[in-house]
């Protein structure tokens, strides 16, 4: 999670005005975002009973133009790209040639491109790797990463807020389907995210629009009982949502199916891929040597990220990451552990105390 001080990070846009609103800076997917606004606790809350806005610029934008550019992104990522009608998002995963994770990529169709966004922290060696495989494609990659920003509403009332402030339902998109659509005189894209069914919508706009953007969706989510939330929050958010991060619970180490991606961002009809054969041999067999889990801790400290899970003695395991979370009040964790203590119900061990394997969500 934090891979670098906060001097060395790729910075939000919007930091500055983070920090003379009194936000806490912390360093979440390599970039220096929010780790809180005031008080954590309250805005997880927002999260979970009105409207959390979300800096969510940690990200590369990657656009890919020319007539092959479909077929070009169907050879090379794990789900179908080239049935992606105009309006359509999708997640996929770039695997390297042994069916590791290089990247989680999601592809949105635009009339007359298709627009890729990953994480910054990991661009150049992603233009590396995309560029490397276009050779006989009539393509052409373009970075727009210094283009583009993102910013996000999440929770109960957060349709409300979205149709409010832009006149888009999102009610009537499919899950990272998206629309554009005007909040005030700002032009965006609206995109229906809604992790764990829980209502949502990201705005992605010209950089240059994105202060005042923030400004107003910060007054709408005030006016619903909301507010702002930092990463602090979201992190013990998507634990308790069993939602894994990539580059925390998931990346080079890992295959697919020991990550637990093979429904959500895999497809099994669509042609070859990098990385298929590694992925169809691991389905066939029916099993991996080890696999995520989610975990619920005892104790009163929240162990760090490689921490050892052990059982019967013998080391099965380690965290990936843990956190507290309010709703009931306990300590969440994420990580690896060997079939042998992966079932659900499986009491663990670490330093602190006990992990118990949890049913997703936790």
């Amino acid at each position: 999670m934090e891979t670098a001080s906060t001097n060395e990070a790729l910075e939000t846009p919007l930091a500055a005005l983070h920090r003379s609103a009194g936000a806490k800076m912390g360093v979440w997917f390599g970039c220096a975002l929010p780790d809180e606004f005031s008080d954590w606790r309250a805005e997880y809350r927002f999260a979970r009973e009105s409207v959390a806005l979300i800096d969510k610029n940690y990200r590369a934008y990657l656009s890919f133009s020319g007539p092959d550019r479909a077929r070009y992104l169907n050879a090379v990522l794990t789900n179908n790209i080239k049935d992606l009608a105009t309006g359509q998002g999708i997640a996929s995963l770039l695997l390297n040639p042994r069916g590791h994770i290089l990247a989680e990529i999601e592809s949105y169709a635009l009339p007359d491109s298709l627009l890729c966004v990953s994480y910054a922290m990991i661009r150049a060696r992603l233009i590396e790797v995309l560029d490397k495989y276009i050779i006989m494609d009539d393509v052409t990659l373009t970075d727009e990463t210094e283009r583009y920003a993102t910013l996000a509403l999440e929770g109960p009332k957060a349709a409300a807020v979205v149709r409010e402030v832009s006149g888009v339902d999102i009610a009537t998109l499919a899950e990272l389907s998206f629309c554009n659509g005007t909040v005030g005189s700002i032009p965006c894209r609206v995109v229906k995210r809604s992790p764990r069914k829980i209502p949502g919508a990201e705005f992605i706009v010209e950089r240059e629009k994105l202060a005042e953007l923030w400004q107003i969706l910060s007054d709408a989510a005030r006016r619903h009982g909301g507010g702002p939330m930092g990463y602090t929050a979201l992190n013990a958010l998507r634990l308790a949502q069993g939602v894994p991060w990539f580059g925390v619970d998931f990346g080079e180490k890992q295959i697919p199916h020991e990550a637990g991606l093979q429904e959500s961002h895999i497809s099994y009809t669509k042609g070859c891929y990098t990385g298929q054969e590694i992925v169809e041999r691991v389905r066939s067999r029916g099993q991996v040597n080890r696999q995520r889990v989610e975990l619920i801790l005892s104790g009163d400290t929240v162990p760090e990220a490689g921490t050892p899970l052990t059982m019967d003695g013998k080391e099965v395991g380690y965290l990936t990451r843990a956190a507290q979370v309010l709703d009931p009040p306990r300590i969440l964790g994420m990580g690896y552990v060997r079939k042998e203590g992966g079932a659900v119900g499986s009491v663990l061990q670490w330093t602190g105390g006990t992990a118990t394997v949890a049913q997703s969500p936790v």
